[in-house]
């Protein structure tokens, strides 16, 4: 199973971020109301949709196991706890050899347990064996990285929740701008809700939407490992600290990336100071008000101004 074998055309999600355009039916719940968890068995029948398809809008890990495997069983379990601990920041899906030996075949699939992932239809070898936990750990954070500097951004539904049976409603009011980031026009999807807040100066989604679209734009061609460089040796620089922020929210560590702008506004003064608050309130406008870090980050944002 080559890289090229998995490429599909697709498009972007910024569900990680909490903006959606749909509207729950009549009786319905808004999406990620419902339980469940992010692992999924695969099979030949549902490979083509649940990781390749999958993941183009999220990191999909791949857990190559048997039920004859010992050190399949002691990974597992870790696998799907972190699964529920990053809440759908990628998903897990597990492949049984002896059920699936296709696709065993086809991924060169030697010895088990073995992990890969697959982002935007790409595969990523990520590791062979039982690793512990703290190791286990160390390459998710690296794939969803990685998964960030792509522009997968998004966040999955936990299996079985009611957003899968509920029919959602679009607002027609954001159909070129959802269009466009379906099919992973950010520049267009920027435009569309540019040309959305002219006609609607109040209208606090399309803000939202624009917001961001604008991160992700920013974001698309960062190189993560030379961004957090850059932002540690150059702490009172307000342009890479922004970076590295964009880098953190988007990644999903929503309160590391206000926290190190706050503490950058409070080291610098005049322009710096109000390039980093200004580019923080964009932040909190991506997220949304109603989130409660964007609440705790604004009131210590006050402190550190005044």
């Amino acid at each position: 199973m080559t890289s090229e074998s998995f490429t599909r055309p697709g498009a972007l999600d910024l569900s990680g971020l909490g903006r959606t355009s749909a509207a729950p039916a009549a009786g319905g719940q808004s999406r990620g109301a419902a339980q469940g968890s992010y692992v999924v068995d695969v099979t030949e029948a549902n490979f083509q949709q649940e990781v390749v398809e999958r993941s183009i809008t999220v990191p999909v890990v791949v857990d190559f196991w048997a039920e004859w495997c010992e050190p399949c069983k002691q990974l597992s379990p870790i696998l799907e706890r972190l699964s529920a601990e990053y809440a759908g920041r990628f998903v897990l899906a597990k492949i049984d050899v002896d059920q699936n030996p296709r696709i065993a075949q086809s991924a060169g699939v030697q010895s088990i347990p073995l992990v890969v992932a697959v982002v935007r239809g790409q595969l990523v070898p990520l590791f062979q064996g039982a690793l512990p936990e703290a190791q286990v750990r160390q390459f998710i954070d690296e794939l969803l990285r990685l998964a960030v500097s792509q522009g997968v951004t998004g966040t999955a539904e936990p299996a079985g929740s009611v957003a899968e049976d509920a029919e959602l409603v679009r607002d027609p009011r954001y159909a070129d701008a959802d269009a466009a980031m379906e099919r992973g026009d950010i520049d267009g999807a920027i435009s569309a809700f540019e040309k959305l807040l002219q006609q609607a100066p109040g209208d606090a989604e399309a803000k939202r939407g624009l917001a961001q679209v604008r991160l992700l734009s920013r974001v698309r061609d960062f190189q993560p490992a030379q961004v957090q460089a850059e932002a540690a040796a150059k702490p009172d620089d307000a342009q890479a600290q922004c970076a590295a922020a964009d880098l953190e929210v988007v990644g999903g560590h929503l309160e590391d990336g206000f926290a190190r702008l706050i503490d950058a506004v409070r080291r610098t003064a005049g322009d710096e100071r109000n390039a980093i608050r200004m580019h923080l309130l964009e932040l909190f406008d991506a997220v949304g008000a109603e989130d409660e870090r964007v609440m705790k980050a604004r009131r210590l944002l006050s402190t550190a101004l005044f």
